[in-house]
């Protein structure tokens, strides 16, 4: 372990970020997340106690080994601390930066709310050192097994399985369907968050590695099914939930209401082109989706929403509200809903809140209900909230209603499923109660054809992403395996197989809710 008794005469000291103005109006468009020196990192981790059970590889669901990394940085020894954190994650820059860190919540420092190893800090740290020192190189097959396989969606979790599968020694092929690779975190998460050469880095070395990258390709579309199953030996879904959750009320048809993550999009393809990197193809034509000088309205509290937040900031809205239906949470953690180790369903303040805040343009309600939009000329010009019960459905309250003004609104309240029409539909998988691809053991219905991260399991976590394109590579490098010695392979997994729907039960709270 690390400092014995470290965690009695330390105290947690976090992650420290940019001040909200300094990242609002110096360097809109850069990471704002601070890292500590050596020292205090080192300081930090010999708080981590090696419990007996250390409950942290519970609450993160790649099962990092973070204890064994947290005292070699306390040692100073950031070579091993490296190797020990790629043994479990293929890419711990983008978790350092992106995970709401359910490992920190598991602590059993954590039973003293607020006391956790800051773990997340340290795992950035590592990564960036192993970058800054040059100890993260391609790893090249040292044999090629024969298998080719075709990995749809270059997400974390597609980009996981690619790497395995070709570190395996398999041909693999990965399609993406935008002008980069990266998925959501290319796309959906801001610069301000991860700058994109961080996403671009991780490519290129698996292209150095010997995935073929195939961008601006729409499988389904430009390539079918069928071709697939002709061309590969073995496929796999990682394409995303990527259908959003809509807000069926009156006036939803006005110009000026448009999903989250189209706007997102607009954003990122914006900054992509201003401050690089360059697409691996052409770039599609943006629509005019802007906040600048405009009353913004976001629709639902979780993180894709504080994205949209502070995107609008640095357009120049006028002002943003942020809208969520369901109440406020506790301050604290509430022991009777979220007991330790489970993720606290308690209040914390975004970023993206913060800095609207911080320059007085911010707002955040709870517990809000739209019920229709008004507009003019065909233009959303207000929407119409009331105060919503405290229990599902969550209706209107009467009495309670008013009027927001609204020239943009932005929703993000989640993801539905993966989009069903093409792919999925042409390989023939079967779907889940939710509508997701249904792979219990990664394997669809199909056999030969495998799906993992969101497409199998609902929208989740990064960590859960990645998580699940190395156990689904597991699964298809299993099966190619059995091909070369020709053996019989199992028919993919029945209603036996199938367990519960969703996320297993411990990390059902670290799932945010939009």
């Amino acid at each position: 372990m690390g400092e014995i008794g470290g965690f009695l005469k330390l105290h947690r000291v976090g992650i420290p970020y940019k001040d909200p103005l300094e990242r609002i109006e110096v360097e809109p468009y850069r990471e704002f997340m601070i890292q500590r020196s050596d020292e205090e990192l080192a300081a930090q981790g010999g708080r981590c106690m090696e419990c007996g059970v250390p409950f942290c590889h519970n609450g993160c669901p790649l099962g990092n080994l973070i204890p064994d990394w947290n005292d070699l940085v306390y040692r100073g020894n950031w070579r091993d601390a490296i190797t020990q954190l790629h043994a479990t994650n293929n890419f711990p820059e983008l978790t350092g930066r992106l995970c709401p860190a359910p490992c920190e919540a598991a602590c059993v420092l954590e039973i003293n709310e607020g006391d956790a190893v800051t773990i997340k800090q340290i795992e950035a740290a590592i990564i960036n050192t192993a970058w800054d020192s040059g100890w993260v190189v391609p790893q090249p097959p040292a044999h090629e097994s024969g298998r080719s396989v075709a990995v749809v969606g270059s997400g974390p979790a597609g980009m996981a399985a690619a790497q395995q599968l070709r570190r395996a020694g398999h041909r693999v092929v990965l399609f993406e369907r935008d002008e980069s690779a990266g998925g959501l975190v290319r796309f959906g998460v801001p610069d301000f968050k991860i700058e994109k050469w961080i996403v671009e880095r991780r490519v290129q070395q698996l292209v150095a590695e010997g995935v073929e990258l195939r961008c601006g390709v729409n499988v389904g579309v430009d390539v079918t099914g069928g071709e697939l199953r002709e061309q590969f030996d073995a496929v796999v879904l990682a394409i995303g939930s990527r259908v959003p959750r809509d807000l069926p009320v009156p006036g939803r048809e006005l110009d000026g209401i448009h999903f989250a993550m189209d706007y997102l999009y607009v954003r990122n393809r914006w900054v992509a082109g201003e401050l690089g990197p360059e697409p691996t193809v052409a770039a599609p034509a943006l629509p005019a989706i802007t906040a600048a000088g405009k009353h913004v309205v976001v629709v639902g509290g979780g993180d894709t929403g504080a994205d949209c937040v502070g995107n609008s900031i640095r357009e120049g809205a006028l002002s943003v509200t942020q809208l969520e239906l369901l109440p406020e949470p506790p301050a604290h953690r509430p022991d009777d809903r979220t007991p330790w180790p489970l993720w606290p369903l308690k209040f914390r303040l975004s970023y993206a809140m913060e800095e609207a805040k911080d320059i007085g343009r911010g707002e955040q309600d709870f517990s809000v209900v739209t019920t229709h939009f008004s507009g003019v000329d065909g233009k959303v010009a207000g929407q119409h909230i009331a105060q919503a019960e405290a229990a599902p459905p969550f209706g209107p309250v009467g009495g309670t209603e008013r009027e927001l003004r609204a020239d943009l609104v932005l929703l993000a309240m989640g993801f539905v499923h993966p989009e069903q029409a093409g792919i999925v539909e042409q390989l023939g998988c079967d779907l889940d109660a939710r509508g997701n691809v249904r792979a219990a053991t990664y394997e669809t219905s199909q056999s030969g054809v495998f799906a993992a991260g969101d497409a199998r399991r609902g929208q989740s976590l990064i960590v859960w992403a990645i998580n699940e394109g190395r156990q689904c590579a597991r699964i298809a490098d299993r099966y190619l395996s059995a091909l070369d010695h020709h053996e019989p392979h199992p028919s993919p997994s029945g209603d036996a197989d199938a367990g519960p729907a969703g996320p297993p039960l411990h990390a059902q709270g670290a799932v945010t809710v939009e």
